[in-house]
């Protein structure tokens, strides 16, 4: 049964901590500082959190690699989750593909404005702390300056029992996939059925933790800079004292993903998703995901998740990857996270030119807006160009933000085709 809970009457008593003005005004959000750190919520248990929402508006993209989510169970002294916000909520290299899934939601509002949502319970006995951490050298929030969020969760009536696991993240990075010792030069960054790889050894590695505990999902990124079809990376799980092979051996990274052969079209999914495809060549930025929601992958002592960067790992790109999992107490603490200067993804040259165009056109649309409407055909092309910005579409943005500026000075009368 899906919904199990819905016709059940129990115990359980329903909250939220949520952004809202104690004042009673309308502003309905918080500031965090730069280098500042705030707490989310603060919750004495047992309970479970159910959802998480933020959204903000006219962020820089940047904000999404800058700021770390943290989340600590029980009073625990190492957070169980700590990972970059965007890529938490879906976000991958700082580019937002709108996603319709079981447990991750993007949804498209005005002003450069997403909400994101997630569905994951998090279990809790004794406590539960979530802080968001501006490690960026602004504030957060872009030009409004502003972080909205909901956090819905419910109260219990006792600690949960033993065989409940706690929720973890975690994210990883390798900018440059190191090519394998055995592959020839001639063979590197290209399509390759003849190589072999009877190890694992060198795969990138998406979670290497210890416990007794489950997979929840994944979100990988892929920003190809080597050209071409980057994938036929086989996902390799090694699973308590597997050696080789291991317990769970794919056939390429697509169908990690529920995908078709070398998808060139985005798509979402209930429980999988190609949600990010720059470009139709495959260069440039993709994002996936995978929810092991009814087929969770289960592990008594240890887990290392791993995949091929192309076939026998003979493709050098940028890699960077979210797991989600469940175990029990206490988690191997993670390596430190990437420096901030290491998490920013790679971007045009004139992307510093760029932002300042949203912020100077955005500029003069607010100032518009408080003596006069926008134009329905102005507002139309600045909302789309706010949207290609956010989603990685730089140039696009740029070039129509600029016709929105000679619109508004009346000297484009219409958009040109």
């Amino acid at each position: 049964m899906i919904f199990p809970n819905l016709y059940r009457l129990t115990d359980i008593t329903s909250h939220r901590a949520s952004s809202w003005d104690k004042r009673g005004m309308n502003r309905d959000y918080i500031h965090v500082g730069r280098h500042k750190t705030k707490v989310l919520a603060d919750i004495e248990g047992p309970g479970i959190i159910k959802h998480i929402y933020f959204t903000t508006i006219l962020q820089s993209p940047l904000d999404f690699r800058r700021s770390i989510i943290k989340m600590y169970w029980d009073n625990e002294e190492n957070p169980s989750v700590e990972v970059p916000l965007g890529d938490f909520f879906g976000v991958s290299n700082c580019r937002v593909r709108e996603i319709d899934s079981l447990m991750i939601t993007i949804t498209r509002g005005v002003l450069g404005s997403y909400g994101f949502n997630i569905y994951f319970p998090m279990p809790f006995s004794k406590h539960a702390k979530i802080e968001i951490e501006n490690q960026g050298p602004f504030m957060l929030g872009g030009i409004t300056r502003a972080f909205w969020y909901h956090i819905d969760y419910q109260k219990v009536s006792k600690p949960w029992p033993e065989d409940v696991g706690y929720f973890h993240a975690y994210w990883n990075r390798e900018k440059a996939t190191n090519i394998s010792t055995n592959v020839p030069e001639s063979k590197k960054n290209e399509q390759s059925w003849n190589g072999k790889n009877i190890t694992g050894n060198e795969n990138y590695v998406i979670l290497d933790t210890e416990g007794n505990g489950q997979l929840a999902g994944l979100l990988l990124t892929v920003d190809n800079t080597a050209g071409g079809w980057y994938g036929e990376g086989d996902d390799m799980i090694f699973i308590d004292d597997d050696s080789w092979p291991p317990s769970i051996h794919g056939t390429g990274s697509e169908e990690i993903f529920g995908g078709g052969a070398c998808p060139k079209q985005e798509y979402n999914r209930p429980f999988s998703g190609f949600h990010l495809i720059e470009n139709h060549n495959y260069s440039g930025n993709n994002g996936m995901y995978r929810w092991y929601i009814h087929d969770s992958i289960k592990f008594k002592k240890r887990i290392k998740w791993t995949i091929e960067h192309g076939h026998a790992n003979n493709f050098e790109n940028d890699y960077s990857s979210l797991a989600y999992w469940y175990q029990k107490e206490p988690h191997k603490r993670f390596p430190p996270l990437p420096k901030l200067k290491e998490r920013i993804p790679r971007l045009p040259k004139n992307y510093r030119r760029i932002w300042i165009r949203v912020v100077l056109t955005s500029i003069k649309v607010f100032l518009k807006l408080m003596k006069d409407k926008l134009p329905n055909e102005i507002d139309i092309l600045y909302q789309d160009a706010l949207n290609d910005f956010m989603g990685g579409k730089y140039q696009i943005a740029y070039e129509n933000l600029k016709k929105v500026r000679l619109m508004m000075k009346g000297k484009l009368k219409d958009i040109q085709p």
